[in-house]
Parts: structure tokens; C-alpha cells; sequence
């Protein structure tokens, strides 16, 4: 099987902007212009603490984590997956530097939009402002269901949540990063995985 190419990931990239709202083609297609294909690999940081978040981004292929450091330690927001828009929200809103890092669990290959570009071409189309309008509101509900789930949910529903959900992190993702994505110790969640495989 052929790996993807370029117009295999921009036709992606186009179905997914219709998914949200109707886009004339002309005006699709002068939009992907100016979407920049960056691939980050395994490891790398795609944006870091103190770095000015101008940019608006999907997911083609692979996996970005969400991240900040508390005491040293990672705490794992969210993790962005194949045909998924996201960037730091809070310091693109309010165009400041991030206090969080994205970063590649595997090799990635993005697709990003300059803030400034994005929002001159909302300007002169309401279908595209109102893609990213839904766009931007998904991303932000990303981050509020993870604090509403953590609060509202003991460790063992969150993981068979995630189980259900998400099933392909578990074999994408490190456990460590999992478990402090589930606000879990890798031994806490090293704890309920065994449990669960014995009762079932």
C-alpha cells in the first residue's frame, strides 16, 4: 500500500473543513493555499513555553500531546490525533506566548494556518468563518470535557472511557503519558488495567 502524499492529506484536510459547513470549491481551494505542511518527528517539540502560538493547526497523520510541567513532571491535557484541528487555544485567542508544549508521540505530519491568514479570509466569507468558528469551539470543548471527566468520573470510569473511546492511544501512546492524561500514576494505572483483565 502507497503511503499518503500531499493531495492525499489535503483532500482530507478539505472533507474534514466540509464536515463542519458548506464551502464553495473555488473558495476551498484558495484557502488550502495557505496551509503549510510541517512534519514534526517523534520527539519534537512543535510549540514550546515562551513561543508566540500565531498558528491554527490539523493533524494529517500521526499524534501531538498536550502538555505542561508541574514540579518537573508531565501533565498531559489532551492528545491530538489524525484528521483533528487544534493549536494552544488560550495564547492563540489572546495571542500571547504559551505556557504549554505540543509535541510529536510519534512521527506527525501537520498541516498549519497563519492566524493573520485565517482571519483576513473569514473576513470575505461567512462560510469560512463559520468553519472556523465550529473549529475553534471543538477544540476548546476538548479541553473543558477533560476537566469536566476528571472531576466528575473515579480512575477505573476514565480509563474504560478512554478504552471506548479511544482505543487506538493505547497502542499509539506511551503509558506514562496516558496515565497522566487520566490524572493516574503509570502504577495506578498499571493497577486497573490488571483488574479489569482479571474480572473479564
Amino acid at each position: 500500500m502507497n503511503a499518503p502524499t500531499n493531495t492525499d492529506y489535503l483532500q482530507n484536510l478539505k472533507n474534514k473543513i466540509l464536515s463542519y459547513t458548506e464551502v464553495d470549491e473555488e473558495l476551498l481551494n484558495q484557502w488550502l493555499r495557505y496551509y503549510k505542511r510541517i512534519d514534526v518527528k517523534k520527539g519534537d517539540t512543535l510549540i514550546s513555553p515562551g513561543q508566540i502560538v500565531d498558528h491554527f493547526y490539523y493533524v494529517a497523520k500521526g499524534c501531538i500531546y498536550y502538555y505542561k510541567l508541574e514540579d518537573g513532571e508531565q501533565k498531559v491535557l489532551e492528545f491530538y490525533t489524525d484528521d483533528i484541528f487544534f493549536t494552544d487555544l488560550p495564547a492563540y485567542v489572546k495571542e500571547t506566548t504559551s505556557d504549554y508544549y505540543l509535541r510529536a508521540s510519534e512521527n506527525t505530519v501537520v498541516y498549519g494556518i497563519l492566524k493573520t491568514d485565517g482571519e483576513s479570509c473569514f473576513e470575505k466569507s461567512h462560510q469560512l468563518e463559520r468553519f472556523g468558528r465550529l473549529s475553534m469551539q471543538e477544540a476548546f470543548m476538548k479541553i473543558f470535557t477533560r476537566v469536566e471527566r476528571l472531576s466528575n468520573r473515579t480512575n477505573e470510569e476514565r480509563y474504560l472511557r478512554l478504552l471506548e473511546k479511544r482505543p487506538d492511544l493505547l497502542q499509539r501512546v506511551p503509558q506514562y503519558l496516558i496515565a497522566s492524561y487520566l490524572g493516574l500514576t503509570p502504577v495506578g494505572l498499571s493497577k486497573i488495567r490488571k483488574r479489569i483483565s482479571i474480572s473479564q
